[in-house]
């Protein structure tokens, strides 16, 4: 189909070309061809707009091989979808991610959809312009409400109530917290016990054996003495140590149970106002009945038909896109509430330092990293997290044995560990010695020290004591608090032993540490989620406030914006209302605050920047549209579902909205606008859409119609919003807008005949309608109306008399107007509305109630 250039145009920008997709298209469809390949390259992204054919350039290319080529990128971009299903390997080598590759098949999709339903139906058509005018004529008797019967004499009371009643709900919510700790304790109750025996003997004998022997010569005799002494001291003592370590190993829990209250109280005030009234009935033969009707208030409708417009018929896709942006927010926010959850396990909080773990604050060294447990507190803000028992330098415990006796000794050494620590292991250091002539013996009970004698012992660096019943396994390995170790000397002089004990923290501190760190990141993070909780609810209300908040005047005439945009876009293409790539470029060079829209309100763009080149030379044709419709007159139809994607319908049919009218806005799939040309513009309409240019270029420029700011303001008040009455009810049908303008050069002198006024233009002057001459002027009033009767040429016209003198000069002409088409009365009924008020009536004639 030839023609169709601003639809076929607007097609190709919606494709949203992307870089050598044209290259891909063209080479494996043979419809595209070397021209229709150079006529759409320029739209790939990245391509200067400033190359880029007008509208005119498509309006000879075929409807047929435009749509070829569509189908083709659609086959194009479906293929890359699905190559995200395969290996890395077989993927489309355009395709940058999946996301971007559906929202690319979703614009192909809808482009051809629109080229389909744009170019099978005709645009153009005719349109009556139509208005209803309604005042109001009178109030008559409406429907009966109630009838009250009264017999002869009878009396009776009819109460009348009117109420209103104001509703308050306060709902009081009331949290109560008990924190409270459950600490269960074991007892662990190691017994040594050691017996030390003792026996003493003392032996001493003394024997002493005399004899003497002499002689006198009268006596002779010997004598013998003995004295034998023996002493025998035994001592036996026996003595029995018992020394009891008790170790009590804690565990604690956290308790933390809420009890709320919710105490909702609702009051309800009201006024009553009741009135009674007695009604008698005064006749004692004949009854009578007393009849309430409803008062109507009574309009006259007329129905003006005013003129004839050119029309040109689209279907937009998604009219309230941009406006389902706020929704997408708030559904995101409302997401995002929800009860409090903690997933952070007691065995993940380590002092380790993991690769997943981010870097650390700029406050550290760029190469240092955090522990977990410190990535977990910046993660949830806590503070005062306690640090982790750590290990210890090695714990030394020089011997004090004393002076050692010659024989056998037993000593102890306590060692003192610090509080929440375990014995790795025990090393062994030093030099032994034995007194002379005799070998030394020395032993650790329970270690796996030997019992071997020795003259001198020095033990090997780092020897390591192990246990005696398990040599696998190191002595006292696991012990905490203060351990006693028994040493077992014998003939050992002298010594200087050093006991060396590694620790580490006790698996109970290690718990301890990991339920502190947990219950501050627990308590930070739902802090921190409360207070997120709180701003989202706050965002979530203002934000719904803002959506519902508007008035209805304001809402009709954001999405009589919204089509206005929409429909430009259309007619123009992807170049409005965004700006050329290159230009936004070198504003953000500029450093302009585009995002906020003040960043013209300075000297750095001005009107004569080179940077307005491009924006330029689409000036005329955005004044033009607005222009050439009747923006007042635009009807459009919402169709629901149409054109959305189904994967879509369920966010939008959930959208809500107090206003019906805006909520069946934002849930339209599409809507249908009927463009009304306005009068005098068809033929460039026409050209504009057909051909892509404003006037055509083989035909001699026609005069362009100037729109004055008056007709501007005037079509704008004018336009009419669903549920809204209009701001100026046209009683007599006349438009503003629709008046046509002149100038008269010439001095006027009053003529009871008929007058040839020379004029700029006769152009949209109608024979039998009026126009009002001149203007008042400083305390002169020469304006007057008279009726055109004839219009000899483009540049005269002819009123039947003048009454009053116009002293029109060519420096200062005076002005010439016809006002727009009063309108032909087409119909004319009568409406009726119901009122607040009542009517009584004594035994009416019913049958002749309607």
């Amino acid at each position: 189909m030839i023609g169709q250039a601003v639809i076929k145009a607007a097609f190709v920008h919606q494709l949203a070309l992307r870089p050598g997709e044209v290259a891909a298209v063209a080479s494996r469809t043979p419809a595209v061809n070397d021209s229709l390949r150079g006529l759409v390259a320029p739209f790939e992204t990245g391509v200067l707009a400033s190359t880029q054919p007008g509208a005119a350039a498509f309006a000879t290319v075929p409807t047929s091989a435009l749509r070829e080529f569509g189908q083709a990128v659609a086959d194009l971009r479906r293929e890359e979808v699905d190559s995200w299903g395969r290996a890395a390997a077989d993927r489309d080598p355009l395709a940058s991610s999946l996301g971007e590759a559906q929202h690319a098949l979703h614009s192909a999709a809808v482009a051809l959809r629109g080229l389909e339903v744009n170019t099978t139906v005709p645009r153009l058509g005719w349109m009556n312009l139509e208005r209803l005018e309604m005042a109001p004529n009178g109030i008559e008797r409406g429907e009966l409400l109630a009838t009250i019967p009264l017999a002869p004499l009878e009396e009776t009371a009819v109460t009348q109530k009117e109420w209103s009643v104001q509703k308050k709900e306060f709902t009081s919510i009331v949290t109560d917290s008990l924190e409270t700790v459950s600490e269960t304790g074991v007892t662990d109750n190691t017994e040594l016990s050691q017996s030390t025996t003792s026996e003493q003997e003392h032996a001493n004998q003394f024997n002493i054996t005399g004899t003497v022997s002499g002689g006198i010569p009268v006596i002779s005799g010997s004598a013998s003495s003995g004295f034998t002494s023996q002493g025998s001291q035994s001592q036996s003592a026996t003595d029995s140590r018992k020394h009891a370590t008790t170790l009590t190993q804690k565990a604690s829990a956290r308790a933390k149970q809420e009890h709320k209250v919710t105490i909702t109280t609702t009051t309800e005030t009201g006024t009553a106002q009741s009135t009674t009234r007695t009604l008698r009935n005064p006749s004692s033969t004949d009854p009578i009945r007393i009849d309430y009707f409803s008062l109507m208030r009574k309009w006259r409708v007329r129905l003006y038909r005013y003129g004839l417009r050119l029309t040109y018929d689209i279907v937009l896709p998604e009219p309230a896109a941009s406006m389902r942006q706020a929704y997408v927010e708030l559904e995101a926010l409302k997401n995002q509430l929800g009860p409090f959850v903690f997933n952070v396990a007691h065995n993940d909080i380590t002092a380790d330092v993991r690769d997943e773990d981010p870097e650390p604050p700029v406050t550290h060294p760029p190469t240092q990293k955090e522990p977990h447990y410190l990535v977990l507190a910046d993660r949830f803000g806590a503070q005062g997290v306690p640090h982790p028992p750590g290990d210890l330098p090695a714990q030394t415990y020089p011997v004090e044995s004393g002076a050692l006796p010659s024989g056998r000794a037993v000593t102890k050494t306590t060692l003192n560990l610090p509080a929440g620590y375990e014995i790795v292991d025990i090393t062994i250091g030093g030099h032994i010695t034995s007194f002379s002539g005799h070998s030394g013996q020395f032993t650790i009970v329970g270690s796996n020290l030997s019992w071997d004698p020795f003259g001198e012992l020095t033990f090997p660096p780092g020897t390591v004591l192990k246990q005696d019943t398990d040599p696998t396994k190191n002595f006292m390995e696991g012990a905490t608090g203060s351990p006693t170790l028994v040493l077992v000397w014998d003939q050992c002089s002298t010594q200087s032993v050093l006991l060396t004990a590694r620790v580490r923290p006790t698996r109970l501190a290690v718990e301890q540490w990991q339920s502190d760190v947990w219950n501050a990141l627990f308590n930070a993070a739902q802090n921190q989620y409360y207070a997120q909780q709180q701003d989202i609810a706050g965002r979530i209300a203002a934000l719904e406030t803002r959506l519902t908040g508007v008035d209805t005047l304001t809402l009709r005439r954001e999405e009589s914006d919204e089509v206005m945009k929409a429909v430009l876009r259309y007619l123009l293409g992807g170049r409005f209302p965004t700006m050329p790539p290159e230009v936004a470029a070198q504003f953000a060079a500029l450093k302009v605050d585009v995002a906020h829209g003040t960043g013209f309100d300075s000297n750095t763009v001005t009107a004569g920047t080179a940077l307005w080149t491009l924006v330029q030379q689409y000036e005329d044709v955005v004044r033009f549209v607005n222009q050439a419709i009747e923006w007042e007159n635009v009807v459009s139809f919402l169709y629901s579902y149409f054109w959305d994607l189904p994967e879509s319908w369920a966010f939008i049919r959930e959208i809500q909205h107090p206003d019906p009218n805006r909520q069946a806005f934002l849930r339209a799939g599409s809507a249908r606008v009927v463009l009304t040309v306005r009068k005098g513009w068809e033929t460039r309409w026409v050209n504009f859409v057909e051909n892509g240019v404003i006037d055509d270029p083989t035909q001699p420029p026609s005069p362009s119609p100037y729109w004055t700011i008056a007709q501007e303001i005037a079509a704008y008040d004018d336009r009419n919003y669903p549920g809204i009455p209009p701001a100026n009810p046209g009683r007599t049908a006349t438009r503003l807008e629709d008046a046509v303008f002149t100038t008269c050069p010439a001095a006027l002198n009053p003529s009871s005949q008929p007058v040839t006024l020379p004029v700029a233009s006769s152009d949209g002057f109608v024979v039998g309608l009026s126009v009002l001459i001149d203007s008042v002027r400083d305390t002169q009033d020469n304006q007057e109306a008279q009726v055109v009767t004839a219009i000899p040429d483009g540049n005269h016209l002819q009123v039947a008399r003048l009454t009053k003198p116009h002293a029109g000069t060519a420096a200062a002409p005076i002005p010439v107007m016809q006002p727009g088409e009063k309108g032909e009365l087409i119909a004319e009924w009568n409406e009726y509305t119901p009122t607040s008020g009542t009517d009584i009536a004594v035994t009416s004639n019913l049958s002749t109630i309607s």
